[in-house]
């Protein structure tokens, strides 16, 4: 053990232990006395504390726009959800604000036929594989509809329920040889039959056929469903665009443009009730 007190380990050790408590003692007195000594250690340590305090801000400054940033994104968060619930209610007042608008005008046809019902609907799908741009709507049997329904928009005649779902429709257009109703020009009350072929419905047209050899029908006339079928009397189907003559006999035909313009419906409204509802009868043979 006595070897050990005299190796250069312990002296290093003994040293280094007298140096550190003499500066614990020098750092207790200069702390309670100012010297030339004092000033001489602050003028050393000073840096030191002014970089740890600059440091300490920098940290404290990093804290304190955390938490603001943190208040911010609460705050665009609660923004956002004002937003959305006000976008939703504007959503809202708008569909209501075009179903009325929608609505105001069938009044025309509600206010000559009062006895009418009306179930309003949206166009769900087309049939690309139909010729006659047939299409689905989003209502059925639960809506109140019915085979042979009329379908109609506020220019005119779309067609009629040729299918039914409870949840979902399918409509045959005018401009189908599926469909056969009676017509007549709304000025001289030239009475035919409207129906679809297929060269024409390319251009959303229709004709009305059967006409008598001296009728009076004229190019731009209007032609509107006679009644007495599966449609009420005095809907729109279009206007009168060419005269020819049948090549079976020697009735005429009028080439009808259509009022509604099947490339771009949205929404019609299928009447599911009115006096005299009748049946939908077999296309004609082409003229």
């Amino acid at each position: 053990m006595r070897f050990f007190f005299r190796s250069k380990s312990f002296k290093i050790f003994a040293a280094s232990l007298s140096a550190l408590i003499v500066i614990v003692i020098v750092v207790a007195i200069f702390s309670k006395v100012s010297s030339p000594i004092s000033s001489f250690v602050g003028a050393i340590t000073t840096p030191f504390q002014k970089a740890f305090s600059t440091v300490s801000d920098w940290v404290d400054g990093v804290k304190d726009k955390m938490g603001d940033n943190q208040e911010l994104m609460e705050e665009i968060e609660r923004l956002k959800a004002e937003n959305a619930a006000l976008t939703e209610k504007l959503t809202g007042y708008e569909e209501v604000e075009n179903q009325n608008k929608h609505y105001e005008q069938f009044l025309g046809i509600k206010e000559k036929n009062p006895e009418m019902l009306f179930q309003s609907a949206t166009v769900a799908a087309y049939d690309s594989t139909d010729p006659y741009k047939g299409f689905t709507i989003n209502v059925g049997s639960i809506d109140g509809v019915a085979l042979h329904d009329p379908v109609i928009t506020e220019a005119g005649l779309v067609g009629y329920i040729s299918e039914i779902a409870p949840t979902y429709s399918k409509v045959t257009t005018i401009l189908s040889p599926k469909l056969r109703s009676g017509g007549k020009d709304s000025r001289t009350a030239d009475e035919g039959i409207v129906s679809g072929r297929a060269d024409l419905a390319v251009d959303n047209k229709c004709y009305l056929y059967n006409l008598q050899r001296d009728c009076s029908v004229s190019v731009g006339d209007y032609v509107v469903t006679a009644g007495g079928s599966v449609f009420p009397e005095g809907l729109t189907v279009g206007k009168v665009a060419d005269i020819k003559q049948q090549s079976k006999d020697s009735s005429l035909y009028a080439v009808v443009d259509s009022s509604v313009d099947f490339d771009d419906l949205r929404d019609v409204m299928v009447i599911t009730y009115y006096s005299g509802q009748g049946y939908v009868g077999p296309g004609a043979e082409q003229p």
